[in-house]
């Protein structure tokens, strides 16, 4: 590592001097404790996995669509608010507005409520672009490598990529929640590989918590 990033510098100092090294060097940097990584590759159905394969492809711009100016309105007074409790953690306002942006249309996308995802990525990565867990999972949402060889083209760098890592994050939890006949519970148990324990869907349900406040 270059000696300038010692202690006296602060964290994005350190960031910047790392940026040439790409993803993993900025992973390893900035990948705080991460919860998850412990998703279990399971068989699947011919039907599920080429359902999950079609779920995930074609990433449209995620731009929000609504049916009346009062959605419309709520979506906004929700933006102004969500963006101003994640200021810290991402202290550039357009990123912030990208990054929620991306979080609700993908969690709409997939019928999943938005507070919850929000809540998931906090404990998943704590908001890092770049964490990866010691199991190898990646980006936000914490999704392991396999997912895109099973489902995807096999390229498991493009979890770094915001819209994918939220686009798999999201089917995959979606998927579990139909495996687990809507038990969130559940679900964000076997999201996690720690099915039938409490501690992690309680720290989601308590994020989710936080942000369904704003």
């Amino acid at each position: 590592m270059d000696p300038a990033c010692g202690p006296a510098l602060d964290r994005r100092r350190c960031l910047r001097c790392l940026a040439g090294w790409g993803a993993p060097a900025l992973a390893w940097v900035v990948a705080g404790p991460a919860w998850a990584g412990a998703q279990i590759e399971e068989p699947l159905s011919d039907a599920v996995r080429h359902a999950l394969r079609a779920a995930v492809e074609q990433l449209d711009p995620p731009e929000p669509e609504f049916l009346t100016a009062e959605e419309r309105l709520a979506y906004l007074r929700w933006l102004s608010r969500a963006s101003w409790q994640l200021r810290r953690r991402k202290p550039e306002p357009q990123a912030r507005i990208d990054f929620l942006q991306t979080v609700w249309y993908e969690s709409k996308r997939a019928g999943l409520d938005t507070a919850l995802v929000l809540g998931l990525i906090e404990v998943e990565s704590a908001f890092s672009k770049y964490a990866i867990s010691p199991a190898g999972a990646r980006g936000y949402m914490q999704v392991m490598p396999f997912w895109t060889r099973v489902i995807g083209d096999g390229d498991p760098d493009k979890l770094f990529h915001l819209q994918t890592n939220l686009r798999y994050g999201c089917v995959i939890l979606r998927h579990y929640l139909q495996r687990e006949r809507g038990d969130l519970f559940l679900a964000l148990g076997r999201y996690n590989g720690s099915r039938g324990r409490a501690t992690y869907p309680n720290a989601v349900f308590a994020a989710e918590r936080r942000w369904r406040l704003a």
